[in-house]
């Protein structure tokens, strides 16, 4: 692939992506993308992994050296480069892309890799072990499906934290309604607790004029993103007893 592309080159390659809602050839088109990921994204100014690794960090009580994190749909890495920078070391990374795989090994930031489509198979882990759990960017049609959630709160601690984040501009507005139903759907189950849904502004470059869309305040060319910070409940507590105090992930 041609190194150095333009801005609206990188516009129309990240539009492209988002229009594809096949699975099989979702996972094809990040293969092929994976060695020019992080220039292109970067043209575009995204800021999810920061702003998502911001998030997780004012929560996360405990040293982070010691917290076990889970970045899931991983892809280069660029999650884990934020964690790094945060003092986090424990760093487990899972994604459905070898081509993206490949780049976040060369990062050397993960001590574990695996290979893993969500919503098609679980996650490769035992219940309850991560102090968090990160999903940035991959909430979205032809990517992870909304029925994939419960599976991150499987594998979070009692008492864990579960980031996740999906763009708010009009195009991606249905997948995000059908999400916050999934969200709400268990918190009023009593599996895990809302502790914040940030919305940011300025989450990336928009790639068309249909993701801006009419009626937002997008002039300056960005589309919008929220942030969603969750807490795995107890087991009593979810169970319907009586509500607990929560022990502080990472400790």
């Amino acid at each position: 692939m041609a190194e150095g592309r333009s801005l609206p080159e990188v516009r129309a390659l990240v539009g492209a992506s988002h229009g594809i809602t096949d699975l099989a050839h979702k996972l094809h088109f990040y293969d092929q993308w994976a060695p020019n990921y992080d220039q292109d994204v970067a043209a575009l100014q995204y800021r999810a992994p920061r702003l998502a690794v911001d998030c997780l960090t004012q929560a996360l009580l405990g040293p982070h050296h010691a917290a076990l994190i889970l970045d899931v749909a991983c892809g280069t890495g660029l999650v884990a480069a934020e964690l790094q920078a945060q003092g986090f070391r424990q760093l487990h990374g899972v994604d459905g892309s070898p081509g993206m795989l490949d780049q976040a090994q060369a990062r050397g930031l993960y001590q574990c890799l695996s290979l893993c489509t969500l919503g098609q198979e679980p996650l490769p882990s035992a219940e309850g072990t991560f102090d968090a759990v990160l999903m940035v960017g991959a909430l979205s049609d032809g990517q992870v499906p909304c029925s994939a959630i419960p599976e991150l709160l499987r594998v979070t601690k009692p008492g864990g934290l579960v980031c996740l984040t999906t763009r708010t501009n009009p195009s991606n507005l249905r997948y995000k309604e059908a999400l916050e139903a999934t969200l709400d759907g268990l918190e009023q189950a009593g599996a895990w607790k809302r502790l914040e849904a940030r919305t940011v502004d300025r989450w990336e470059l928009a790639t068309s004029e249909l993701e801006v869309g009419p009626g937002t305040s997008d002039s300056d060319g960005f589309i919008s993103g929220i942030i969603y910070l969750y807490q795995k409940q107890a087991a009593a507590q979810a169970e319907g007893g009586r509500p607990g105090p929560q022990p502080p992930a990472g400790l």
